[in-house]
């Protein structure tokens, strides 16, 4: 049977290099070329390349950009940045999501602050539309525009500690560029004709936004470049990235990162419930009382009333045994408490004496065999300890685990640029 799943532009290269694909939000995309594992340990110990293509991107601008964003994200962007109150300035960009009246997530998101009044939200495979429909619905007769740029953006990651000399050798004036380039900050625009695209351009002069974000949990950038050099990019990254041993990912890989450095996949980790009690507590600025919020929001209220709240955890497991979607939660005593939201696995972890190990430790005991464990997160229904034994169990089979403050650690995502050169 035909598929009627879109196709990014690098979909040619996936297949012309072995890649089993399959559909993600709408799109037919890798999910890896040769060895998953072998993937998700390249962006631990190198540096990985990754098709993020399939996100959606808008940009809002006007004078009342800022005021419906404040409205409408969750997080505080006039008190996101370190411990200072201050307001999200150009060249940073914040965590946060769009939720509805009940407080009940539409869609997590990165804002990116490109200009006075000037802004770019890159949101999930998929959700463009629908996130630009509920902007568009609170917008009122504001001074606003909304602009979605689903399928007219190109969008890579390169992910690992090697990451920034394999994207060394492919800018112009790289030393410029790397300058106070903190984590979740970026540089340059990808339309030519803005005036922020003189800050970052490629070796041939086309201009890209390059950004110190990603989904891995590890060091790195994701990168937007209009959609006719896409494909060039992808192959000059590839290129770059021989001498490094920069291996191209799938989403499998990506997944299994994303599980391992606590980071949510919108729609199955946060959706249609209360975004509470959760990993994700810093896409919430709460005042000082702990009980409000520093400002209001789309959801607010509904948040603050929410009578028997879920609760969210990270576990990680003793082994590679993993269960399947659906699967419950049992507590030590057998009783059915929740759901297990992810269960993946991290190739890069491992146990020993009772800690949690990565193949990037530098403490790492010699007795410490890096083997991979399950990990992943749960939804119950009463608080849990870091250190709680629970039991997952699918129509196969039971996997025992432990609630964890964190999963994978050392890892690198906001470690100093120079560190990394």
């Amino acid at each position: 049977m035909e598929s009627h799943s879109k196709k990014t532009l690098l979909h040619a290269w996936h297949i012309s290099h072995g890649a089993n694909m399959a559909d993600f939000g709408g799109y037919e995309m890798p999910l890896w070329y040769a060895s998953a594992k072998n993937e998700h340990l390249a962006v631990l110990t190198h540096a990985g390349a990754f098709d993020t293509s399939h996100m959606a991107c808008l940009l809002v601008s006007g004078e009342d950009a800022l005021r419906l964003l404040q409205q409408c994200f969750s997080n505080d962007m006039a008190a996101c940045i370190g411990s200072e109150k201050k307001a999200l300035f150009p060249g940073r960009c914040v965590y946060g999501a769009f939720l509805n009246e009940k407080g009940e997530v539409i869609d997590d998101a990165i804002v990116f602050h490109l200009a006075a009044n000037e802004y770019m939200i890159v949101v999930n495979a998929g959700m463009g539309a629908p996130v630009a429909a509920h902007l568009a619905a609170h917008a009122g007769g504001a001074d606003v525009r909304i602009i979605d740029l689903t399928d007219r953006l190109g969008k890579m990651d390169v992910q690992g500690p090697l990451a920034a000399r394999v994207v060394r050798k492919i800018l112009k004036s790289p030393d410029a560029v790397f300058d106070r380039m903190t984590y979740f900050s970026f540089k340059g625009h990808f339309d030519a004709a803005s005036p922020l695209a003189d800050a970052v351009r490629l070796a041939d002069g086309t201009p890209i936004l390059l950004s110190r974000t990603g989904y891995t949990g590890e060091f790195g950038f994701e990168i937007f470049i209009a959609p006719g050099q896409f494909a060039g990019l992808w192959e000059k990254v590839i290129h770059a990235g021989g001498e490094f041993g920069l291996t191209a990912c799938g989403l499998a890989a990506r997944d299994s990162l994303r599980a391992g450095a606590v980071l949510p996949l919108s729609h199955q980790d946060i959706g249609p419930w209360p975004f509470l009690n959760t990993p994700w507590s810093f896409a919430l600025l709460y005042d000082a009382s702990g009980r409000g919020f520093t400002k209001s929001f789309i959801g607010d209220q509904a948040l603050a009333a929410v009578a028997n709240p879920e609760f969210t955890y990270p576990f990680a497991g003793f082994d590679l045994r993993k269960v399947t979607l659906p699967a419950a939660v049992l507590d030590a005593g057998g009783a059915e408490i929740g759901t297990v939201l992810t269960c993946a696995t991290d190739m890069a972890i491992g146990r020993h004496q009772d800690r949690i190990y990565s193949i990037a430790s530098p403490d790492r005991p010699e007795a410490c065999r890096i083997k991979g464990l399950c990990c992943g997160f749960v939804k119950v229904k009463r608080p849990l300890a870091p250190g709680a034994v629970l039991t997952l169990k699918d129509a196969r089979r039971a996997v025992q685990v432990l609630v964890e403050e964190n999963i994978r650690p050392n890892r690198t995502a906001r470690k100093p640029m120079k560190e990394m050169l």
